[in-house]
């Protein structure tokens, strides 16, 4: 069974770059069909999807983050990333990986969440 695990930094201040780093296991991030996705969720808002890296690099994100949003892979960590450039307190959120393959139905499978607070 595939297993995320989120890693980063719980605080960080306004107009930096958030890096955070999913590594996973139990299946290579190559996978064909695989969908590697990054998803948070404000203090008292629903689920936000950021964006995705695919099976074979390709990346799609959000449209109103795309500008600050790079999400990238490195198959020989089996570890997708996810950078958002000049954060501001309302990136204030739990982030999560996760994965699911809509063509075969496999998964979703997520990560436990890691919180970032965006705070001077």
């Amino acid at each position: 069974q595939v297993q995320l695990q989120e890693s980063g930094p719980g605080l960080v201040k306004p107009s930096q770059t958030l890096s955070l780093t999913c590594t996973v296991s139990g299946g290579p991030i190559t996978t064909t069909n695989y969908y590697w996705s990054w998803i948070r969720q404000p203090p008292g808002k629903g689920l936000e999807w950021m964006g995705a890296i695919n099976y074979s690099g390709g990346a799609y994100y959000r449209p109103s983050l795309k500008s600050r949003t790079s999400i990238s892979r490195d198959p020989s960590k089996n570890q997708f990333t996810l950078q958002l450039s000049s954060v501001a307190p309302e990136d204030t959120a739990v982030y999560y990986c996760h994965t699911d393959s809509p063509d075969t139905g496999w998964g979703p499978y997520w990560g436990q969440g890691t919180q970032v607070t965006v705070s001077s």
